[in-house]
């Protein structure tokens, strides 16, 4: 006679765990799917703009998909006004402002959070202040201030300007991710024989090239895309790629589709950017943890 054995269950199991874990993960896979279709609509439709003729730009009925397919409005946007050059700026002032805020934040970060010294709560808590300012409340002042300097509508004007708000996030952010980094590590290196400065740059360095990479990202972002210190204190032989598209506005209007066309254009050092510093992250993150 044959005994018929029920299977047994986990404690806290119930048989309708599955189908409710499924409904789950399928709400989350939905809101998900929202999140990246609201972000990556405006994304789409620039590009879309950018590729199709200009009448259809400005129909005001517009099409969510494609009605043809055109690169007039990239001559166009090349044409309406000197590209390159503000091009180049943008990029000399935002790479100018990633390296020295990476050298002068992480040095700051490196004694801040190393090192006990008198008023060390007062930075931190200056470092918080600073980055509570608006920009807007700071354009008057920062334009008398390069004026008596002579750095009005100059480059270097303009990434010390930029090194006020993107200096303090970039010494907090660096501050965080040494924190986190044992100091048991450096001493076992300068036990071994290293001096401090070398325990640092073999030790601690490889595991914060990750954060690094991170705060650089964010730097040079926040340094391309800004707008309204490039406008006011940088005349037009000057300006930077965000100001240059100023030029599709006129007193006849605004020429849509050559202007999205210069956005892409704009979008794409960025894009390549960070497509770039992904991978190297990654790896970077891998390194870290096996070195550790």
């Amino acid at each position: 006679m044959s005994t018929l054995t029920t299977p047994v269950r986990a404690p806290g199991t119930t048989s309708g765990s599955t189908p409710v874990r499924r409904k789950s993960k399928a709400g989350w896979n939905l809101l998900g799917l929202l999140v990246f279709v609201t972000a990556g609509f405006p994304v789409y439709w620039m590009l879309n703009t950018a590729f199709k003729p200009a009448k259809d730009a400005i129909d005001p009925d517009p099409s969510v998909l494609p009605t043809g397919l055109t690169l007039s409005n990239f001559s166009r946007a090349l044409d309406i006004a000197d590209f390159w050059g503000p091009v180049g700026r943008s990029l000399i002032v935002s790479l100018a402002v990633v390296l020295i805020g990476m050298v002068v934040g992480l040095l700051a970060a490196l004694a801040i959070s190393r090192f006990a010294f008198r008023g060390r709560k007062i930075v931190i808590v200056g470092i918080l202040a600073v980055q509570m300012v608006p920009l807007v409340a700071m354009i008057i002042p920062v334009f008398l201030l390069l004026n008596d300097l002579g750095q009005y509508d100059r480059l270097t004007g303009l990434i010390i300007t930029y090194l006020t708000f993107i200096l303090p996030f970039t010494v907090w952010t660096l501050r965080g991710f040494i924190v986190n980094i044992p100091k048991e590590l450096e001493e076992a290196a300068m036990v071994d024989g290293c001096s401090r400065t070398s325990a640092f740059i073999r030790v601690v360095f490889p595991l914060l090239a990750p954060g690094m990479v991170a705060t650089s990202v964010y730097g040079f972002i926040q340094a391309w895309n800004e707008y309204l210190y490039a406008l006011m204190l940088l005349s037009q032989k000057n300006q930077t790629a965000t100001v240059w598209l100023g030029n599709f506005t006129t007193k006849h209007g605004t020429e849509y589709a050559p202007m999205m066309a210069g956005s892409t254009m704009m979008a794409v050092p960025i894009v390549v950017l960070f497509l770039l510093v992904q991978r190297k992250m990654a790896a970077g993150l891998t390194a870290g943890a096996v070195k550790g």
